[in-house]
């Protein structure tokens, strides 16, 4: 699951109008949104606005795009769901266990965090079947917002009024707990290793896999981060949220950093940059018995090159793979290039490359800050972006 990943489920009130804005409002918190109205609900917003808004398909139905199981499928990638409005009627049938639409569904297929908003008028609030259901559905472990009093439909007033979009986004963090600390911070990524061509057939490579990369990217995302990664010759699946630039040599890269640095609040240099390339390169395929040596000419150092363009305000974060005197060389290319921090592993005997597991040690310019013992990628992208977070505040 990539981001932070909120169902935002639709009921047939007239409050679904005013989903419209709650929905805007968590992603510009950074959250990524589907959206699943309830069929009554598209009496009062339809399908074209919700995918208009969100950038997502929409389903009402269990019977559409059946090879893809939609209830499993957008349940497993739910990390809460929010249903706002919640009716009486809606609310009555969640109580009662019932799967009567796609929405109902998703709701028994998922195990992530519920919360309910309720929007009707006072005299539905208050009596006694729905005064049970709310108890019933909390006493289940779901979130049910207390409705605001205030002016309803028509002349009437009263308890019942769909909250504030702020109280609703409060209560969302609240109980999800999620961090962003780099919300509206701009981080670039670059992932991989590049290939420098010989001829149509090969390159000069290394056997960075991209997956250390990739976790940043996500993790970033998920903390409310504007996320671009440079990704070299990366066979991953794409991320919600994240814009991937696909590039396959130093070059390649090279021009999207010069692009892309500048606007950057952060750039995080996970990518293996082969050091050199052929300085001529054949269209078409040398036969091996010509080959008998390979004129080669230094890439730019990109890191150095952001070290020395970088502003004071940025944060440069580099990678080093060795297989001996890590603290020492690790601390000599930090000072070098002009990074702030440094994560450097061992990769002696084929380790850390493809895997999804790495170990190492974490340095800025007083030595060590922290060692990582064997743990997952995703783990230490997000301990090198609490470091990165705190560095930016």
């Amino acid at each position: 699951m990539y981001g932070r990943e909120i169902l935002l489920g639709v009921g047939g009130g007239i409050a679904a109008y005013k989903s419209c804005d709650l929905l805007r409002r968590l992603q510009d918190r950074g959250y990524l949104v589907t959206v699943v109205p309830t069929p009554s609900s598209l009496n009062f917003v339809g399908s074209a606005t919700w995918e208009a808004l969100s950038g997502r398909k929409v389903h009402t139905q269990v019977w559409e795009n059946i090879p893809e199981v939609p209830h499993v499928a957008l349940a497993d990638k739910a990390q809460m769901i929010v249903i706002a409005p919640a009716t009486a009627d809606l609310i009555a049938r969640i109580a009662q266990g019932r799967a009567d639409d796609l929405l109902t569904n998703i709701v028994l297929a998922s195990d992530a965090p519920k919360l309910i908003v309720p929007a009707m008028h006072p005299n539905m609030w208050l009596n006694a079947a729905t005064v049970a259901n709310v108890a019933t559905l909390r006493s289940r472990g779901f979130i049910v917002l207390e409705p605001e009093t205030g002016r309803l439909t028509g002349k009437d007033s009263g308890v019942g009024r769909f909250p504030e979009t702020a109280v609703i986004i409060e209560e969302v963090e609240k109980i999800s707990g999620w961090n962003a600390d780099l919300l509206g911070k701009e981080i670039l990524i670059t992932a991989g290793g590049t290939r420098e061509p010989i001829d149509a057939v090969r390159y000069i490579g290394n056997r960075s896999s991209g997956k250390q990369g990739y976790a940043l990217a996500e993790a970033a995302v998920s903390r409310g981060a504007k996320v671009k990664l440079i990704a070299a010759n990366c066979n991953l699946p794409d991320i919600d949220g994240v814009e991937i630039f696909p590039v396959a040599t130093a070059l390649e890269m090279g021009a999207l950093l010069q692009d892309f640095f500048p606007t950057s609040d952060a750039l995080i240099m996970s990518a293996a940059v082969a050091d050199v390339r052929p300085s001529e390169v054949s269209d078409g395929k040398i036969k091996k018995e010509k080959i008998d040596h390979l004129d080669l000419i230094a890439n730019p150092d990109l890191l150095a090159q952001a070290g020395k363009a970088r502003r004071a305000d940025q944060v440069l974060v580099g990678f080093a793979a060795e297989t001996s005197h890590l603290e020492e060389y690790a601390a000599a290319k930090l000072e070098r290039k002009g990074l702030d921090l440094l994560y450097v592993n061992d990769v002696s005997g084929g380790a850390i490359f493809g895997s999804t597991h790495t170990q190492g040690m974490i340095l800025d310019k007083s030595g060590v800050v922290a060692t990582v013992p064997e743990s997952t990628k995703e783990t230490l992208a997000h301990k090198l972006l609490d470091l990165v977070a705190t560095r930016l505040s």
